[in-house]
């Protein structure tokens, strides 16, 4: 599907502007730390244009619906849509982009979410450590994000918390077959993803809003849902998820230690809906 080719580890492969195109330049998440953040990463394998044109992510910095959020403040919802997760078994292709651990789901995978009457396709999930997500005080060890994007562009994202605990065996299978090399996918081994089992029971609370990706270029208008309830995965399995990308939890980059996690972002006026309670 070439719209997992475009988000590829909730990046673009390319920005289009005004008939344009542009590769997209390096970031890091160490570079939030940055006076500028994301929205400062400027565009130099390009002759100098007049912005925003140089400054590709600056929707990073001046969006006003990023994500992640702080999910303590959401409200039950009166009337809201039921998720439908439909996520069959899958070979997908299990990939290093360079900022997270992801899996491509194969050609023609049947795997969806819908909500309401809306209907996305599954393209690609991936992990971040620690949980982008947060509830008040409350944090996790991990998120899971399964993303969705339709032929027309419009993308949505299932979030599962995760905590120290159990082993997942399908975890350890992800982990045991991505490649160490960033940047390289493992197509060779065909090796079967019960995507149930990186899901909780419980797909009847959720939070949900309106957000962008978590990564540059913080596109907004992404439609976010976060399962309310946990999964588990062992302390090994989490110490060997966060040596894929070492660098960014051992202060090696001026301190930075906060992983491959966005921090958390304003709400500047938005509503977390959902049911989260009974």
């Amino acid at each position: 599907m070439k719209a997992k080719l475009i988000l590829s580890a909730m990046t673009m492969a390319a920005v289009v502007t005004a008939n344009v195109a542009f590769a997209a330049p390096h970031w890091s998440h160490d570079e939030q730390d940055a006076s500028e953040g994301w929205g400062g990463v400027e565009d130099v394998t390009t002759p100098p244009l007049s912005p925003p044109l140089n400054f590709p992510y600056a929707e990073c910095a001046i969006g006003q619906h990023q994500s992640p959020v702080d999910l303590k403040y959401q409200v039950n919802a009166k009337k809201y849509d039921k998720l439908g997760v439909r996520y069959p078994d899958d070979t997908p292709d299990f990939f290093n982009s360079g900022h997270a651990v992801q899996a491509n789901t194969s050609e023609g995978y049947q795997g969806r979410l819908a909500i309401g009457d809306d209907v996305y396709p599954l393209v690609q999930f991936h992990f971040h450590a620690p949980a982008e997500h947060v509830i008040g005080q409350q944090t996790f060890s991990a998120e899971l994000h399964f993303v969705h994007v339709r032929d027309d562009g419009r993308i949505a994202v299932l979030g599962v918390l995760l905590e120290e605990g159990a082993a997942n065996p399908d975890i350890q299978t992800i982990l045991d077959n991505v490649p160490a090399e960033e940047g390289t996918k493992n197509t060779a081994k065909q090796k079967v993803i019960r995507l149930k089992s990186l899901l909780p029971r419980d797909l009847k609370h959720f939070y949900t809003y309106a957000g962008s990706l978590t990564t540059p270029p913080c596109s907004e208008g992404v439609s976010w849902f976060v399962l309310a309830k946990p999964i588990s995965l062992s302390t090994e399995q989490l110490a060997k998820l966060k040596d894929f990308f070492h660098e960014l939890y051992d202060g090696s980059h001026d301190g930075y230690a906060h992983g491959n996690a966005r921090y958390v972002q304003a709400l500047n006026g938005r509503v977390i809906s959902g049911k989260v309670s009974n």
